[in-house]
């Protein structure tokens, strides 16, 4: 349920409305920059719709630029997180590792050095099927922030994760457009969010796994 992503902050039929109501390619780019960042909010109220009005006749919006301004905002949300964990977690962090109770945990600054290594090592693929996971697209900015991971190539990453993202939401648009009417439009994208969800988590599954296939045949053909 749309309402239970929101996580009670913001009403998502309020916020469902107000967004068709004033549709532009400013409030789309907005919504996600919010929806990228730290705040709870569901990108399904702002690329379906989007889409779907880009859809009508007579509308000046066109759903291939939605998809790429929605795409814009989630990467300048994405990078919110990302410098936010560069300037005031990662100082924290390695405090922490450095205190007697960081020590106590088994915990210092070597550790976190090689996990902030290994990050910017291995992150892009975190960063990649991150994005497509709904409750934890908004947060895996936080560890490549954490671990300085290139910014270069977490935005990268992070792109091509909101892109595809953002290619199913405005799929989904598309067909409700053909298939139901304005007025009913909320209740049928709330009704598909679980449906999102579970292919948010099998493409990101698919990643995982093709990634892995494409690792052990390299080490399979070097022998």
């Amino acid at each position: 349920m749309l309402d239970m992503i929101t996580l009670g902050i913001f009403d998502a039929a309020a916020l469902f409305q107000f967004f068709v109501d004033h549709a532009s390619y400013l409030f789309v780019f907005l919504f996600m920059v919010i929806e990228s960042s730290f705040i709870p909010f569901p990108s399904e109220v702002v690329v379906p719709p989007a889409a779907y009005l880009a859809c009508q006749d007579g509308n000046p919006m066109n759903i291939y630029v939605v998809v790429l301004v929605a795409t814009a905002g989630a990467l300048t949300g994405a990078l919110i997180n990302y410098y936010l964990s560069v300037w005031i977690g990662r100082p924290l962090v390695y405090k922490f590792a450095n205190s007697r109770l960081g020590h106590a945990c088994l915990i210092d600054q070597a550790k976190v050095e090689h996990a902030e290594a290994y990050f910017d090592k291995h992150g892009a693929v975190s960063t990649f099927v991150g994005r497509l996971i709904p409750a934890v697209r908004q947060l895996i900015s936080i560890p490549a922030g954490l671990a300085r991971m290139n910014v270069s190539v977490f935005s990268l990453f992070t792109a091509l994760g909101a892109l595809v993202w953002n290619c199913i939401l405005a799929l989904l648009g598309w067909w409700l457009a053909r298939t139901v009417s304005l007025n009913d439009l909320f209740k049928q994208v709330e009704s598909y969010n679980s449906y999102l969800t579970y292919a948010g988590l099998v493409l990101g599954v698919l990643c995982v796994a093709y990634i892995l296939y494409k690792a052990f045949s390299k080490k399979n053909n070097s022998k």
